[in-house]
């Protein structure tokens, strides 16, 4: 079963999508937001092309565990995702994870921010989180 990870962001969104039997993630892209409903096209078109069946979504709560502003924006754009292509989605505690992927690309000399790099590996470190815990 094919997986779809979404790091959400006003921006830019980080898409990662695992290997057809769901064991392995790779990044995918990062999306530049443009409109609700040009990324909701846009990712449709990809679940679609993919096959996917489940999406997984960052969730970014508080270090204490609550709830911030961006996770209920971005459990409302998966529920808006969901509707729109029929996947079922599960929000996934994304804490630490862009910070992890900067540091990541850092080690290895690259620009974060310039490709949206950070985002799609977000997106990747969120589904290796997800995957590890199945």
């Amino acid at each position: 079963m094919r997986i779809l990870a979404i790091d959400y962001g006003r921006k830019r969104i980080g898409l990662a999508i695992s290997d057809p039997l769901g064991m392995m993630a790779h990044s995918l892209e990062t999306l530049l937001s443009r409109s609700l409903r040009k990324d909701l096209a846009h990712l449709h078109a990809i679940i679609r092309d993919k096959d996917v069946h489940l999406l997984v979504v960052g969730n970014p709560i508080h270090m204490n565990g609550t709830a911030s502003e961006m996770s209920v924006e971005a459990e409302a754009f998966a529920a808006r995702l969901s509707e729109h292509s029929g996947v079922p989605y599960r929000m996934w505690d994304e804490r630490m994870t862009s910070q992890e992927a900067g540091h990541m690309l850092r080690e290895t000399g690259r620009k974060a921010q310039r490709d949206g790099g950070v985002d799609r590996l977000a997106a990747q470190i969120i589904l290796d989180s997800f995957l590890a815990a199945q």
